[in-house]
C-alpha cells in the first residue's frame, strides 16, 4: 500500500526562495548553500524517510528561509 500523497503549495516554496536571494548579497553563493543542504537533506533522506513527499531541494530552501534570523547562514 503506498501512502497518500500530501498536498503541497509550491507557491509558498517560490515565495520563500525569493526571501532567501532577497536576503542573501550574493545570489550563486545562496543558491550553492541550497544545493549543499540538499545533497545532505538527501543523502539522510535515503538512510531515514522522514517524509519523502518533499523534495530535499525545497525543504532546504524552506528551512534556509526560517533560517533567515541567523547571520552565519548568509553572511561570510
Amino acid at each position: 500500500m503506498l501512502p497518500k500523497r500530501v498536498q503541497f503549495d509550491s507557491t509558498y516554496v517560490t515565495l520563500k526562495a525569493e526571501e532567501l536571494i532577497d536576503a542573501a548579497s550574493n545570489r550563486y553563493r545562496i543558491t550553492v548553500q541550497v544545493a549543499s543542504r540538499a545533497k545532505k537533506r538527501h543523502r539522510y533522506e535515503t538512510e531515514n524517510t522522514d517524509d519523502p513527499m518533499i523534495k530535499p531541494v525545497m525543504r532546504a530552501i524552506l528551512e534556509m528561509a526560517d533560517e533567515l534570523t541567523q547571520p552565519e547562514i548568509l553572511g561570510d
